[in-house]
């Protein structure tokens, strides 16, 4: 009689031993699953599908500070753009010199209406000149907020009889602003100055 409660006993305690390790077993399954569960939700709202020319392209979102550096290069890029490359047409000076005005800050503005009121535009246009800049390097300083850069480049500027090289280095500083139609970015230059536009070389055309 003994034996057989005995036997019960250990029995008993053998299959709660077991209802414990499988009820374990299954919570650590469980919790597993709803890790995995959330892990593949939060990488599929990472991913974003664009259509273009027919076609389903995948896009994969990354925080703005992964590629912050390359964002600010383009925005002082297209600003420089904008600005310095003319052509002898009113419209296009207006154009351009309207898209540049909105990615920067008065101090640009400064410097149109120095250029403007000094007749440089107008020059431009009744000497049939055409002016193109090209980017040599941009760097920026991204340890602290307002971002400080400095634009390194070459302005070509083309007339009938010749083409004049020079080099044009500026720098200013990058506030984080709301982007827009016309700053997709959300970056303003502020504090813009130029540090250097000199002749480097003369070309007969």
């Amino acid at each position: 009689m003994f034996n057989q409660l005995r036997n019960i006993d250990t029995a008993f305690k053998h299959i709660r031993l077991f209802s414990i390790v499988i009820i374990i077993s299954n919570l650590i399954l469980c919790c597993y699953l709803i890790y995995s569960c959330l892990h593949s939700i939060g990488d599929a709202q990472k991913k974003v599908y664009v259509i273009a020319n027919s076609k389903l392209l995948e896009a994969t979102a990354t925080s703005r500070e992964a590629f912050l550096g390359i964002e600010v290069k383009d925005h002082v890029k297209t600003f420089h753009y904008n600005f310095y490359t003319l052509a002898p047409d009113e419209l296009v000076i207006q154009k351009n010199i309207t898209r540049a005005l909105y990615l920067a800050d008065v101090s640009a503005k400064d410097e149109y209406d120095n250029l403007k009121e000094s007749g440089y535009y107008s020059s431009v246009i009744a000497a049939n000149i055409s002016q193109e800049l090209i980017t040599d390097s941009v760097t920026v300083n991204l340890d602290k907020s307002p971002y400080q850069f400095v634009f390194f480049g070459r302005l070509k500027i083309i007339r009938s009889t010749s083409i004049l090289t020079r080099s044009i280095i500026t720098t200013g500083n990058i506030r984080m602003t709301t982007p827009s139609d016309n700053n997709v970015h959300g970056m303003l230059i502020e504090k813009w100055a130029i540090i250097e536009n000199k002749d480097l070389t003369t070309q007969k055309r």
